[in-house]
């Protein structure tokens, strides 16, 4: 039957795409209904138009397997479909694809019924023979599929019992999959499309499931889509079946924030992502509709790369964790939208766990540590051990503007208790290969998704684990947080992961992220996804 597993209590915060040593913190905040962006309108929804939207950064690939930042899941999310779809506002499992599904009791096979008539945009059938290619596909790509490889680890194979009917099966229990199912990352491409390279198919062309065709990318430009004629269906939360109303979304890189604002107050733009905090009051001044949710999933942090030898060491670490001002970052910086991180998930997220007690500010207790330590204090307040300074190298990406002041702030805190920090600013393709090659102490971003699981896949060592992290304590709660079916025994399980991770500081969470998109006044129905995505499919023009 269709459903989901009930979920753990989910305290709600003001606010919450990759890096977790994975992406890049992404997007920004305010508050509004994330189901409705056109409150007061006394129009009916119509067909036609074009929308002009601002991206903040190249979407790099625009293969829905391999897309690992907002800005390229706006557009993919509008080619594929997926076997389910998630509320953002109850984190129920909905039927889109599948209308129903069967889960085995130890949460090793899930069976899912696939609705009839639903096609790729070039016509084939999306049966269950599509569903097994698909999964296979992300499977196959390994690392590259930087979520999927999470999704489907310990991935056994897809039955095809019938055509319509697909059975996933799994080594060991796998309690987060079925949310996975509703991700644009398990959206389903042609079979004719999987057959392609990986790196051809971030490029496109793409053959997608969903309600857009991809009509062109241009890297570093834009990312056009098109609507498909022949639509049928689509997700059960959404307002309307059928071909979505808008003929084309015009996706543009726009990486000034200024830029950005300017061309909406203009009318050049329709929409843009990434609004800065700055810019918010300006915006609502000038008859803007902001629309906004906050991200579940990693909160905005430092994440270490333990193979380095300071970054290796504990001491170093806690001290950093403590050191931080969190609350001085949101109010000097950031804006109300934002909140300080208190625990490894943002408070939107299934599972969170007040944890604001370790992260405690007090530059006192930083040094106390660090003394301990044998870090003693050195030339110009920055400490030193046995002749080495204490300095960290800090990769970040300037795809949320504030990035780099966030830092500095930061920067000026932690030095406060003796610890350097060296800020190398890169673009996102250079920022993935440092993460790649390991050459950095600290890497700055955050991660969205809607399930406990994305702690798996920031820390496990049995994943990417770009962290470098060997924890068998901690490998094991990940471990049977996925495997655990029961819904309270799995958010205990959770809550323990959050305190390992803090407790050894392996991630330095500084504030939550909130999404947040500035709507022209004739923009109406752009609605937010359970990850805080744009999605398109019920949007339209006035």
């Amino acid at each position: 039957m269709p459903g989901s597993r009930p979920r753990a209590t989910l305290l709600a915060a003001g606010a919450a795409a990759l890096s977790l040593s994975l992406t890049l913190a992404a997007c920004s905040s305010d508050s509004a209904d994330p189901s409705d962006s056109s409150a007061g309108k006394a129009a009916a929804p119509h067909a036609g138009g074009r929308l002009t939207f601002a991206l903040g950064s190249d979407p790099i690939c625009v293969d829905p397997h391999q897309a690992a930042t907002n800005d390229a899941v706006y557009a993919a999310r509008g080619l594929v479909d997926s076997l389910t779809d998630q509320d953002a506002a109850t984190g129920r499992i909905a039927p889109w694809l599948a209308t129903s599904w069967d889960i085995a009791k130890d949460a090793s096979e899930f069976t899912f019924h696939l609705r009839a008539g639903a096609t790729f945009s070039d016509g084939t059938p999306v049966d269950a023979a599509a569903v097994k290619a698909n999964f296979d596909a992300v499977v196959k790509l390994g690392a590259k599929s930087i979520f999927g490889s999470g999704y489907l680890s310990g991935y056994r194979g897809t039955e095809v019992v019938d055509a319509h009917t697909a059975r996933v099966t799994f080594d060991h229990p796998n309690a987060q999959f079925l949310q996975a199912t509703s991700t644009t990352t398990l959206g389903l491409l042609s079979t004719g499309t999987l057959k392609r390279s990986a790196e051809s198919l971030c490029a496109g062309p793409l053959i997608g499931s969903g309600p857009f065709e991809l009509a062109s990318y241009t890297p570093g430009k834009s990312v056009e889509l098109v609507k498909r004629a022949d639509y049928t269906g689509g997700s059960t939360l959404w307002k309307h079946s059928g071909p979505a109303y808008l003929d084309r979304i015009i996706f543009k890189v726009v990486p000034e924030s200024g830029i950005r604002t300017g061309s909406l107050e203009s009318g050049q733009l329709d929409a843009v992502s990434g609004v800065a905090p700055q810019d918010e009051a300006g915006l609502k001044s000038q008859g803007a509709k902001l629309l906004s949710r906050s991200n579940p999933g990693v909160p905005v942090a430092l994440s270490v790369n333990t193979s380095r030898p300071q970054a290796g060491d504990i001491a170093v670490r806690r001290a950093l964790e403590v050191a931080i001002d969190r609350q001085e970052v949101v109010d000097t910086v950031l804006s109300p939208s934002y909140h300080p991180a208190t625990s490894s998930l943002s408070s939107t997220t299934d599972g969170y766990q007040d944890n604001s007690k370790l992260l405690a500010h007090d530059t006192a207790a930083a040094g106390r540590i660090l003394d301990a330590a044998g870090w003693q204090p050195g030339p110009g307040g920055i400490r030193t051990k046995n002749g080495v300074k204490l300095d960290l190298k800090v990769i970040l990406a300037p795809n949320f503007g504030p990035n780099q002041s966030v830092l500095e702030l930061v920067q000026q805190q932690v030095k406060k208790a003796g610890i350097g920090l060296t800020l190398k600013v890169l673009s996102i393709a250079d920022y993935q290969v440092a993460q790649k090659s390991g050459d950095y102490d600290l890497s700055w971003g955050n991660g969205t998704r809607a399930d406990p699981d994305i702690l798996r896949t920031a820390f496990s060592s049995k994943l990417l684990n770009l962290s470098h992290i060997d924890d068998p304590q901690l490998q094991s709660l990940l471990d049977a947080q996925a495997a655990t079916a029961d819904p309270a025994k799995r958010a205990t399980i959770v809550a323990q992961a959050q305190r390992r991770v803090l407790e050894q500081a392996y991630q330095i969470p500084v504030f939550e992220m909130t999404s947040v998109y500035a709507l022209g006044s004739k923009v109406h129905d752009i609605t937010l996804g359970s990850s805080s995505q744009a999605q398109f499919h019920d949007a339209w023009l006035s």
